[in-house]
């Protein structure tokens, strides 16, 4: 499907700066813009591509100044990312709506479905399960006894959901997502041996939660795992049993987070980033990628850095000495050379 520059940009509610009638596609980065597409500028570091670039039109800033004149036509807005994020989904609402239930489908007859679903090949639905409307399931997907999901929800190829677990509404799960699996719990006998603890609790999403490939949420020991409305996690990520995620929270790849911590809502947690258990962070953290943290934040809004972490200016500070530590260290033995020397010339 095509559209003008002057149809984009009465969707944007942008303005346009070139061509109105030149007519797009597809998208493209900006670096690699091809004729026939549109691209956007978000990030300066990129503004040298908007001089050379091939895409047709290019989505940026109002407040953008430009040094030279550029071989596309520009649609301002308001915030490019976003008005391009628009864009991309528009283009994804296009993609054809798989509906039904297919032929190998495995679904108990105490299950409970919604409207309008899609069921792939091979999945199976448990016993008592809710299934709200409008759903989709892909293929090979297990959702176990008493599992309630809302409406709109996708979940997508290889997914597990344990027994017992509460998904919302409008939800996204990646291929390969775990919920409900153990907490790792397990009681020390001797030096040797270990009891394990059941997991007798639950896991509930709340709604417009999106979930990347690969991550798995532990179900409680006791009570619930809480992954709080609008929270987005990353691939390859931990959430442990008995935590909860506030309202809003980002999470990137590679995250740890250990048992019964609390996170406050519109926290932000860079990649391979890590929590110890028990402890609380208060709401707007935001927490540098590779950082271990070991104790509680309580003030809102703290950004901190390193492992263990701590205050991101203070670290920064404490790193410029770190990366001098050599320096420092010949300094510190060549004066105590002269001492010696000193002290024998007495």
């Amino acid at each position: 499907m095509e559209f003008t520059a002057k149809a984009l940009a009465d969707y944007l509610k942008g303005e346009v700066e070139g061509n109105p009638d030149v007519k797009v596609s597809s998208a493209s980065k900006i670096e690699e813009g091809k004729e026939g597409t549109i691209s956007f500028l978000a990030n300066m570091k990129y503004k040298k591509y908007i001089y050379t670039t091939q895409a047709s039109i290019v989505i940026i800033g109002k407040d953008v100044k430009l040094e030279k004149d550029v071989p596309c036509t520009l649609i301002r807005v308001d915030n490019a990312y976003q008005a391009f994020a628009s864009l991309l989904e528009l283009q994804n609402q296009a993609k054809p709506v798989k509906t039904g239930v297919h032929r190998t489908a495995v679904i108990e007859e105490s299950a409970r479905l919604g409207k309008e679903l899609y069921i792939g090949a091979y999945s199976y639905i448990g016993e008592n399960a809710v299934i709200g409307d409008q759903v989709k399931i892909y293929p090979q997907v297990y959702i176990g006894d008493n599992v309630e999901i809302g409406d709109n929800t996708v979940i997508y190829p290889g997914v597990t959901i344990y027994e017992g677990s509460r998904i919302g509404s409008n939800c996204v799960f990646h291929a390969g997502i775990v919920v409900g699996a153990d907490g790792f719990g397990f009681a020390p006998r001797t030096d040797t041996d270990y009891k394990k603890v059941p997991q007798v609790g639950n896991v509930i999403i709340e709604d417009w939660v999106e979930i990347g490939a690969n991550t798995a949420i532990d179900r409680a020991t006791m009570g619930s795992t809480i992954i709080r409305r609008g929270v987005k996690l990353d691939n390859l990520i931990q959430i442990a049993h008995n935590v909860e995620i506030g309202e809003n929270t980002v999470i990137a790849a590679q995250n740890g987070i250990a048992g019964s911590t609390k996170i406050g809502k519109n926290c932000m947690f860079g990649g391979q980033a890590g929590a110890v258990p028990h402890i609380y962070i208060a709401e707007g953290v935001k927490v540098a990628a590779q950082s271990g943290i070991m104790a509680s934040i309580k003030k809102p809004g703290t950004i901190v850095q390193g492992s263990p972490a701590y205050e991101i200016i203070k670290y920064q500070k404490s790193y410029v000495f770190f990366r001098k530590l050599p320096e420092i260290m010949a300094k510190i033995d060549d004066l105590e050379n002269q001492v010696r020397e000193l002290k024998a010339g007495r």
